[in-house]
């Protein structure tokens, strides 16, 4: 069974062997567009639509001479991958969307990050690129080059300029520059990829951001993970990548914006019982290009609605630690991780004692730290309030 990539120029950009297996075979399977490039084809069509698992099913059993036709490079976001697990296949590759649109840009494309909205939420869109010079997205009706444009300027990266390729290789094709201003007052044909490009190099931030950079509750400011603090509750929690990560009582949202920018490929999910703070920490996602859900509520209720996570976060547990400690690890993936930042030594024994009976692997770190202070030509030092930070490793199984 042979997979051939097609471009939107059809049978004129195939090589001569590719077509005369194409009137070969006896069943062609591929999109509606596609098979319309063929319409003097004899044998079978069948219409890709709707779900895979029927087709796959479907052509598991299928004995005949068979080519399935799929735009581009098949291996590219494509069906190949897909198919390739299921069927016994041979690829030949078209070039990708991506690689087309480089071309027009006359642009290099070894360097860029390719991204793909389409069929996806953009949820975690904006710290996924922040800070990367070059950026490919594949779109889609509801993440269009206008919506692309209006995120990116909600976020403040105005540092991007754009480049938008439509109909690549088809009889509308069209390329243009666009500002971010002028990609989102704008009209596109459905079929498109947007390149972005810094157009003055701006770098992430890096870990630690400082506390005053955070909007905090005022008058009553303090309520906030030190920058020390939570660098030290970061380590502890181990993030990756990929992480799915649990902020619970974000209040200003400095661990969960840290997170996010930490596991960048992952997702956070955090909850706070103050509508005040939560605003806050909306504001502050923006001002640090991090995109997470955060909602108002009190956990553990509201948990229901995240997925599981790798690790948890706890900066303040709300008098019900037991039912929050059970429903947390109760979810928690094997080997995943949970910190806690506790006050009081009342606190820390209860942590404790409900970790330690939820079969939890233990540790905790005493952080009192004191930071240089100026005062008048002498330097005196300054202390934090001295916490506990508790660690908690869940096991295997």
């Amino acid at each position: 069974m042979k997979m051939i990539g097609i471009g939107d120029n059809g049978a004129a950009g195939l090589l001569p062997h590719y077509i005369d297996w194409i009137h070969e075979c006896d069943v062609l399977v591929g999109g509606e567009r596609h098979l319309q490039f063929f319409p003097e084809f004899t044998g079978e069509k069948k219409v890709i639509k709707g779900g895979l698992s029927a087709l796959t099913a479907d052509l598991q059993q299928e004995k005949r001479n068979t080519v399935i036709l799929v735009s581009g490079d098949p291996l590219f976001y494509g069906l190949g991958s897909v198919l390739a697990k299921k069927l016994t296949l041979e690829i030949y590759p078209y070039t990708s969307s991506v690689q087309l649109a480089f071309s027009k840009m006359q642009e290099s494309w070894q360097d860029a990050y390719i991204v793909s909205l389409h069929g996806r939420s953009i949820k975690g869109f904006a710290q996924r690129i922040d800070g990367r010079k070059k950026i490919a997205i594949l779109t889609d009706e509801k993440n269009s080059p206008q919506a692309i444009a209006a995120y990116l300027k909600k976020f403040g990266m105005t540092e991007y300029d754009a480049f938008v390729a439509e109909n690549l290789q088809g009889e509308d094709e069209r390329c243009r520059f666009f500002t971010l201003d002028e990609m989102e007052q704008s009209s596109f044909f459905p079929l498109n990829v947007v390149i972005l490009k810094q157009r003055e190099a701006v770098e992430r931030a890096s870990l630690g951001i400082p506390d005053d950079r955070f909007v905090q509750r005022k008058p009553d400011k303090g309520l906030i993970t030190k920058k020390e603090i939570r660098t030290l509750c970061l380590q502890e929690l181990e993030l990756k990548e990929n992480s799915i990560v649990w902020d619970i009582g974000t209040c200003t949202g400095s661990v969960a914006i840290e997170a996010a920018k930490i596991a960048r490929e992952g997702a956070v999910y955090a909850i706070e019982k103050n509508e005040g703070d939560l605003e806050n920490c909306l504001e502050n996602q923006l001002k640090h290009r991090t995109d997470f859900t955060a909602v108002l509520g009190k956990a553990p209720e509201g948990l229901d609605e995240f997925p599981d996570p790798n690790a948890i976060f706890i900066g303040g547990n709300g008098g019900n630690m037991e039912h929050l400690l059970q429903t947390c690890l109760s979810r928690l993936q094997p080997n995943g991780r949970l910190v806690m930042n506790i006050a009081t030594i009342e606190n820390l024994a209860e942590a404790m004692q409900h970790l330690k009976s939820l079969g939890c692997e233990v540790s905790v770190l005493q952080a009192q730290i004191s930071k240089s202070k100026p005062i008048l030509h002498l330097t005196r030092f300054e202390p934090l309030n001295p916490i506990f930070i508790v660690t908690a490793k869940k096991g295997k199984n």
